[in-house]
């Protein structure tokens, strides 16, 4: 009798990835693996394609080649009714929250079940006290969201992401714009419900501190390419000069200040040339 254990395939199976926009290869043959029941985080400077990685799990982009599994599902490879299924096992929290504007805090939640079940009201009045219960704003449920604050906000988006009850949970940039009280809520709270829920979260994030307290695993990404992966404490600690960089804030590294340019003495003179042709 064998002593192996199985292992369980990730949720998300990410493999030989490209992306391109126009000569710019965002991604560039990356492998990345979403493990069930666990926070996985992508980090990364700005610009380094984290929202765009959230949208090819998502199927609202297609990749230029590879393959992206959810669930066993190759993403790109549905049909708009399978895709459209799929999708509904996936919540999301936007960056700016996304609420809707005209509706109070409660129906801002109860819209994706008016949307895709025929539960009746009194059924979703109770799934909703619950929901908004969670992320501490049941007493909020009449306000509208011109009356929260941003950090209410991004709770209520929480309430809303986790309401058809998701198999995971993408967040982009949850941290941002967020005062110390609000983010160290949202911090707690992601981890909590991932594992009251038996959720899987992915969080696309530059807030190294935040994100490393909470996340089960870290990859880090810049020019198309994942630099490292790892645990918390490997990725805190990393002996990278890219990586110690980015998550110490250095301000001095192989990270550049500048966006790639021609030599600024050229530059000049091309300009000064110009001129003198006209």
């Amino acid at each position: 009798m064998s002593d192996t254990t199985q292992i369980e395939e990730p949720l998300v199976k990410i493999r030989g990835l490209t992306f391109r926009r126009g000569s710019r290869a965002i991604f560039d043959g990356i492998d990345i693996d979403i493990q069930r029941g666990k926070v996985t985080a992508i980090m990364g400077p700005s610009g380094t394609g984290k929202t765009t990685l959230l949208k090819l799990i998502g199927g609202q982009l297609r990749p230029d080649a590879g393959t992206i599994h959810v669930d066993g599902q190759d993403i790109h490879a549905l049909n708009t009714r399978e895709l459209y299924k799929l999708r509904m096992r996936m919540g999301m929290l936007f960056q700016s929250g996304a609420l809707l504007t005209d509706i109070s805090v409660f129906e801002n939640v109860a819209y994706p079940i008016r949307e895709h079940t025929d539960l009746p009201e009194s059924m979703i009045r109770k799934l909703l006290l619950l929901k908004l219960e969670a992320v501490g704003l049941r007493g909020a449920r009449d306000l509208m969201p011109s009356e929260l604050s941003g950090g209410m906000a991004r709770r209520v988006a929480l309430a809303r992401a986790m309401v058809l009850d998701p198999m995971m949970i993408m967040y982009d940039e949850p941290f941002t714009g967020q005062d110390p009280i609000s983010m160290g809520v949202l911090v707690k709270l992601i981890r909590k419900l991932n594992d009251a829920s038996r959720l899987s979260s992915i969080i696309v994030s530059h807030d190294v501190q935040e994100t490393a307290q909470i996340a089960d695993q870290i990859y880090v990404i810049s020019n198309g390419r994942v630099i490292e992966s790892g645990s918390p404490e490997r990725i805190m600690n990393s002996e990278l000069e890219w990586t110690d960089q980015f998550v110490h804030g250095h301000a001095d590294g192989p990270v550049p200040f500048h966006y790639p340019a021609a030599d600024l003495d050229e530059d000049l003179l091309s300009g000064s040339r110009m001129e003198s042709s006209c």
